[in-house]
């Protein structure tokens, strides 16, 4: 059983940055696989980013390659998402999201059974 909780988001300018956290709240000792997914007003929610246990192996869409970084602290149970350069078309509200394993043998963007509450980041021009 998992619960996370995610904080860090605002309003920001076009060009500026933001760091989001989500906290995770674990019963028993598994390893899971962390991802932060966005959903804007009108759309499908996406994929963002996501990252392995150990934090060697990150994926990235391609909209946000080279702007966000995500990182982890297995210790804190943390996983943190770097947003630099944001721009408008980044305003969503950033969802947390895990599932259990140690390395992504299928599609990282597939099969999370754990979400956050959400929040929201909004980016002006």
């Amino acid at each position: 059983q998992v619960q996370l909780v995610e904080s860090g988001g605002g309003l920001v300018q076009a060009g500026g940055s933001l760091r989001l956290s989500c906290a995770a709240s674990v019963r028993g000792s598994y390893k899971f696989l962390m991802a932060w997914f966005r959903q804007a007003p009108g759309q499908e929610r996406e994929f963002v980013s996501a990252i392995n246990w150990s934090g060697n192996n990150r994926y990235y869409t391609d909209s946000v390659k080279g702007r966000f970084t995500i990182s982890r602290v297995n210790a804190e149970n943390t996983v943190d998402l770097q947003m630099n350069s944001l721009k408008p078309e980044d305003t969503a509200v950033y969802y947390c999201a895990a599932r259990a394993g140690a390395d992504f043998y299928n599609d990282p963007k597939k099969g999370y059974d754990y979400w956050g509450q959400g929040t929201q980041v909004t980016v002006s021009s």
